[in-house]
């Protein structure tokens, strides 16, 4: 199996976490996996992998989509695993993760960037050391006043109906990368319709 590209959504484990604002980039990956018929697998079912057992997969073509189950925190762990065990550069993974100095719903594709006050992103960075890969920002809105119990709240009904059009708009962006188009073609055009 030759894996050209990865694709990691940031979250915390456990279903007590479904649906909420600090699990959308599982949504998108669950998302993702959906639409190409795909079941996710334990780290265990990787063929060749042999480190730590921090991640849950599953392939979409040449593509390996990846859920972290490390804690948010410690999200650098499973992509620095996934990309020695592919061999892969960092510009070969894209980031989806929630964001909430987005509007809710809004999406954000980079090519690069600093982690932000984003601590999954802050992880990936230091455990990469580089900031030199994309990323899909999905906007869970601003915090009333506590960001940490903001990112771990459950999205209300009306939010929720918000959140999942995003998730299918942020799959289709993902999926027009990995099928080859250029990273700044698939941001002007998704740019452009999200605006």
């Amino acid at each position: 199996m030759v894996i050209e590209r990865i694709v990691v959504g940031l979250g915390n484990p456990g279903p007590e976490y479904d649906w909420t604002r600090h699990n959308v980039g599982f949504q998108v990956l669950d998302q993702l996996a959906t639409r190409c018929g795909a079941i996710f697998a334990s780290a265990s079912r990787l063929e060749g992998y042999a480190g730590k057992k921090c991640f849950e997969w599953c392939l979409r073509k040449h593509a390996l989509l990846a859920k972290p189950t490390t804690w948010m925190n410690l999200s650098g762990e499973a992509v620095s695993a996934l990309l020695r065990h592919g061999g892969l550069s960092s510009e070969s993974v894209m980031v989806v993760y929630d964001d909430f100095d987005l509007d809710l719903g809004k999406l954000r594709i980079r090519a690069h960037g600093g982690p932000g006050t984003h601590n999954g992103m802050r992880s990936i960075v230091t455990g990469l050391g580089t900031d030199r890969f994309p990323r899909l920002r999905v906007g869970i809105g601003p915090p009333p006043t506590d960001a940490a119990r903001h990112v771990l709240a459950r999205f209300s009904e009306r939010e929720r109906a918000e959140v999942e059009i995003s998730i299918v708009e942020a799959s289709e962006a993902i999926e027009a990368w990995l099928d080859g188009e250029p990273l700044e073609r698939v941001m002007t055009r998704f740019h452009s319709r999200w605006n």
